[in-house]
């Protein structure tokens, strides 16, 4: 209770000091807001940088703790994962395609599924067996007929991934325009596909033809288009429901055409993971082909970020460390003037403790109101920052001040209060009782 009786009083006597040195106050506030506001800005940098990262990635590799399994999609393993996914909703098995939509027997706009304004995708001729080399998909050789090189026509080719079940529950896709798949309703004859941004631009910029080739199926369907996702890929990319495409490409040809089978599982060990590698064992796979990973994405990108941390935060504690000097100079004048004062309290019986903790408190409160200032300052540039910026980069549409950026604030201000503070207030605690009686 004592103590605390001491500690009222300091902060009281302390707010009473700010109150009655309004300007000096001002000039100590002046020369720390720099320095608290670089390391708000710094942390707030870092964390959104994090964020901005990970999404980028998590939209490729899928979120952290998320279990990945790539499995051969032979014609006894794709019918099990099928099956089981079918019976646990809550993974989701997949597999990529390469199709065409457009005008047929024609080069497509992006061989390979490369940007359309990048196609970058000649094909070549080598006897009986065409080779289509791009810098997105490889070269692949497709067996046929000998025959010249094709006319680009109104096609664009898409890399497709073709899903069980929602896998943005794994891969948080921005959904641009339209809607996403709905996997609740009955399939349809005619495929919805979902496009990303690199392949809408295609679309936007051709007029192309809505008929869809699929290697392996005995007729074109007619897609559906009803919706735009940014996935973070740059080629083109599109994604459809597995069993819409099953109405055109049995089973026996989507394992051929898939080469491998996806499967994304919740994190830790679930039951559905337990039954479908016991299920995929017992079809005849060994337990090297059955493996289970963790996708961590944080640690791809710690190392580096640290290192940026680390720098930055050197940088804005050197600055900080001018406005610290700031509040000692102030402080070791206020006190100067403040002598009498402080022998008169002690030779009344105050402690020489609640004395320094009067100045403390002085120097911690105006850290703290400088905290407050360079908090809301970073805020306010921050949100019209993304407002600004948002329509270049979509990420600062919706980002919001980062909380730690709140709280490395409130601890450089009473860091700098601190350090600011102590000597001014280790020398008015050892102001002796006589100097009043000299006054």
């Amino acid at each position: 209770m004592r103590l605390s009786g001491r500690l009222r009083a300091a902060l009281v006597i302390g707010i009473q000091g700010i109150r009655s040195r309004k300007l000096r106050t001002l000039l100590s506030m002046a020369s720390l807001f720099l320095g608290v506001l670089a390391v708000v800005v710094v942390q707030a940098a870092s964390v959104s940088v994090e964020r901005a990262e990970l999404r980028d990635i998590e939209l490729q590799s899928g979120i952290d703790g998320t279990r990945q399994s790539y499995l051969p999609a032979s014609e006894k393993v794709l019918p099990v994962v099928l099956d089981t996914v079918a019976t646990h909703p809550d993974a989701v098995a997949f597999g990529n395609l390469q199709v065409d939509i457009g005008e047929p027997g024609v080069t497509p706009i992006n061989p390979g599924g490369a940007p359309i304004d990048d196609p970058n995708g000649p094909v070549y001729d080598q006897g009986a067996r065409n080779v289509i080399c791009t810098p997105y998909r490889g070269c692949v050789v497709q067996s046929g007929p000998a025959a010249g090189p094709q006319a680009r026509g109104a096609a664009i080719e898409l890399n497709v991934t073709v899903m069980t079940g929602d896998i943005r529950r794994y891969k948080p896709f921005r959904l641009v325009s339209g809607q996403w798949l709905d996997f609740e309703h009955m399939p349809s004859l005619a495929p919805t596909v979902v496009l990303n941004t690199a392949a809408a631009k295609g679309f936007q910029k051709y007029t192309i033809p809505a008929q869809m080739r699929i290697p392996g199926a005995a007729a074109d369907p007619t897609p559906q288009i009803i919706g735009v996702v940014d996935d973070g890929q740059q080629s083109a990319q599109a994604y459809m429901r597995m069993d819409e495409t099953a109405n055109w490409l049995p089973t026996a040809a989507m394992s051929r055409s898939f080469g491998s089978v996806g499967v994304m599982l919740p994190p830790g060990q679930s039951d559905t993971e337990r039954i479908l590698v016991s299920r995929l064992l017992a079809a005849g796979l060994t337990e090297g082909d059955v493996h289970v990973g963790t996708i961590d994405v944080r640690r791809g990108i710690q190392r580096s970020l640290t290192i940026m941390r680390i720098v930055f935060f050197g940088t804005a504690s050197l600055v900080l460390l001018i406005g610290v000097g700031g509040i000692l100079n102030v402080g070791l004048a206020t006190v100067g003037e403040r002598v009498e004062e402080f022998a008169l309290r002690r030779a009344v019986g105050t402690p020489r403790l609640l004395l320094a903790g009067i100045v403390l408190s002085e120097t911690l409160l105006t850290g703290l109101l400088t905290a407050a200032a360079a908090i809301g300052a970073a805020a306010l540039t921050l949100r019209l920052a993304g407002s600004i910026l948002a329509h270049r980069e979509p990420v600062l549409a919706n980002i919001g001040f980062p909380w730690q950026a709140a709280v490395a604030g409130v601890v450089a201000g009473l860091a700098a209060g601190l350090l600011g503070g102590l000597i001014p207030a280790l020398r008015a605690a050892r102001i002796p009782i006589a100097t009043v009686m000299r006054a």
